[in-house]
């Protein structure tokens, strides 16, 4: 069917405002689309890009954005952002947002200067993250001054911060009130604070998985919807900004205290789960354990040690939200005993678990952390990945049993028995079958 004649005189539709109107497309992006590109083709020169390099000007800085004279310059791929880079996509084509935008790094800079490290310098060390993303500013100031977009993917800060379960234990006179790191007797406590977005050097990360680099491009490429074929056609390029959460490290006392391996370290390696972390949902141990990992970080900060909470963003084991409810439902009406735990994952999810702790050691390398005198994690994956990069644990210190709440019994009891470590007993099978946890019953409002 044609479509319906507009009069000459007619009013225009009106444009949403802050909405682009169709013929600004090509004035904004360009009416040539890129869909990827290849290895000398013309236009194409990647700044040098050596990892592992001592000199940072030898290593170069990490540049991937693909707008104005940076285009031709990058040697990476992906986006600034990790997960948040859709977000920065939608503020353009809303027009909240310029394009070639540049931010202003006046006064951005660490508050503290982490010295550098062997392990900065160790392409099998750090492979899932920049050693030099805090120093983009000062660094690769020359490049930032000729019109490249080169951002950081690391920010060191300092705040007070104020936990339920701290203030309580300082009520309790479990930690004293000292007036350098808790600062009063309603919980304040100084921390400094650092934000790492994942940059990964994608032959590293193939070496620590076991994998060829190939295979790992391939796969990274087919289950991303296949959104950076770059993957595929620019073997050249072996840096990758994957869209996916970062870290915080939250340091208690002095952090150059952290790399001295004469000072006593206390360590919680925390993964994001929000229900527990934020919500304080009682299905399972998780801020319960961040509570006391805390606690104890603080308390050997102290007594003249340091004391370190590392908090990934690998919600419900890295499966995501939807996948654990799902989970949760599974669990709820098919009886939730320990036996069948992770059982529940499994057949939603096809694993139990897809946090795959091989890339977590690569903070405590930049930090430059030499041993941990006591891991606040019953983690056997964790603790096998952090010992597998040559760093020594002397104590593991479980979860104290008074912490648990009644209806996680089912997780803690299932992972324990799965090899997490434990003081205390490791139930059988037949045991396994009889920890159960609370169940729907006259509470559903729909039946199945």
């Amino acid at each position: 069917m044609a479509p319906a004649a507009t009069s000459p005189n007619a009013t225009p539709a009106p444009v949403q405002k802050g909405t682009p109107a169709p013929s600004t497309l090509s004035k904004r992006f360009g009416s040539r689309v890129i869909l990827t590109t290849y290895p000398k083709q013309s236009g194409v020169e990647p700044y040098p890009l050596n990892w592992a390099a001592e000199d940072p000007d030898e290593r170069g800085p990490v540049i991937v954005s693909r707008y104005g004279k940076t285009m031709k310059y990058r040697n990476a791929i992906g986006a600034h952002g990790g997960s948040y880079m859709i977000y920065n996509a939608l503020a353009v084509a809303g027009g909240n947002l310029d394009m070639d935008f540049r931010p202003s790094f006046h006064n951005t800079e660490p508050v503290f200067d982490f010295p550098r490290q062997p392990a900065w310098f160790d392409k099998t060390k750090i492979v899932a993250m920049d050693p030099f993303g805090h120093e983009v500013q000062t660094l690769y100031k020359k490049h930032l001054d000729d019109g490249l977009d080169i951002r950081p993917s690391i920010a060191i800060t300092r705040a007070t911060m104020r936990v339920a379960e701290i203030s309580e234990a300082i009520k309790n006179d479990v930690l004293p009130v000292d007036g350098n790191i808790v600062l009063n007797r309603d919980g304040d406590v100084r921390v400094t604070k650092v934000a790492v977005e994942p940059v990964w050097y994608l032959p590293g990360v193939a070496e620590r998985f076991g994998l060829d680099e190939g295979t790992l491009r391939r796969a990274l490429f087919e289950h991303t919807g296949g959104s950076w074929p770059e993957l595929i056609t620019r073997p050249d390029l072996k840096v990758f900004l994957p869209p996916i959460g970062g870290l915080t490290v939250y340091i208690f006392g002095p952090p150059e205290k952290i790399s001295d391996p004469n000072v006593r370290l206390a360590c919680r390696v925390h993964d994001e789960c929000n229900g527990s972390d934020v919500f304080q949902s009682d299905i399972c141990t998780c801020r319960p354990y961040l509570a006391f990992g805390i606690q104890e970080a603080i308390r050997e900060a102290q007594n003249g040690g340091s004391g370190i909470c590392i908090y990934f963003r690998k919600e419900g084991r890295a499966l995501g939200e939807v996948v654990k409810y799902l989970v949760y439902n599974s669990r709820k009406r098919g009886g939730d005993t320990a036996d069948k735990y992770f059982q529940r994952t499994e057949n939603i999810a096809g694993v139990r678990d897809m946090r795959f702790q091989e890339l977590m050691p690569d903070i405590l390398q930049w930090l430059g952390v030499k041993k941990i005198d006591r891991m606040l994690s019953m983690s056997n994956m964790k603790h096998d990945a952090i010992v597998k990069q040559g760093i020594p644990i002397y104590e593991r210190v479980p979860i104290p049993d008074d912490m648990i709440p009644e209806d996680s019994r089912v997780e803690i009891d299932a992972k324990i028995h799965s090899g997490y470590f434990t003081t205390g007993k490791q139930l059988s099978e037949a045991e396994l079958q009889q920890t159960r946890g609370r169940g729907w019953e006259k509470w559903e409002d729909v039946a199945h």
